[in-house]
């Protein structure tokens, strides 16, 4: 993994209802850091979508779980000088066993919505969003600049 991308396992604790389940606990300290959640965001994505390239350069880290569906989550280091340079991670996330991935913001992330059902996501942030001058740089999902280590060719999210 990526230094500072984290997967934690999230406990489910089930009953004659459903379940109920605890997604993130400032007391998770091997987890959260010392990451200050601001804000709480939820992305319905539809069968194929794929929301993808982003990064925050002023320090937002994100917290991503899938509550419905499945998601493909990726993030990719292109920092000069990084003795990660070129390394991708690829997570899958879905609702039948619950985690949530920490991701700092620096690196460039996104999801694809996975499977024949629409995705339910919920990401905590760091950084409350700014509609003035918002804290992320974009790329094209199909950006031929991220390069999968494995086949050293453009990430392919459909593969």
């Amino acid at each position: 993994m990526l230094p500072g991308v984290k997967v934690y396992d999230i406990k489910k604790n089930p009953d004659e209802r459903g379940f109920f389940a605890e997604l993130l606990r400032l007391d998770w300290e091997s987890f959260i850091e010392k990451d200050d959640i601001v804000q709480i965001n939820l992305s319905l994505s539809y069968p194929g979508i794929i929301r993808a390239w982003h990064r925050h350069s002023r320090g937002q880290i994100d917290h991503i779980c899938a509550v419905k569906g499945s998601i493909k989550v990726c993030a990719y280091d292109d920092r000069e000088n990084s003795e990660t340079k070129g390394q991708l991670d690829e997570i899958i996330l879905n609702d039948k066993k619950l985690q949530i991935i920490r991701i700092p913001g620096f690196y460039w992330h996104g999801t694809k919505c996975i499977g024949n059902e629409h995705s339910m996501t919920l990401y905590f942030v760091t950084k409350l969003y700014d509609y003035e001058n918002p804290d992320e740089e974009k790329r094209p999902w199909n950006d031929p600049s991220i390069i999968d280590p494995i086949t050293c060719k453009p990430y392919d999210w459909n593969k």
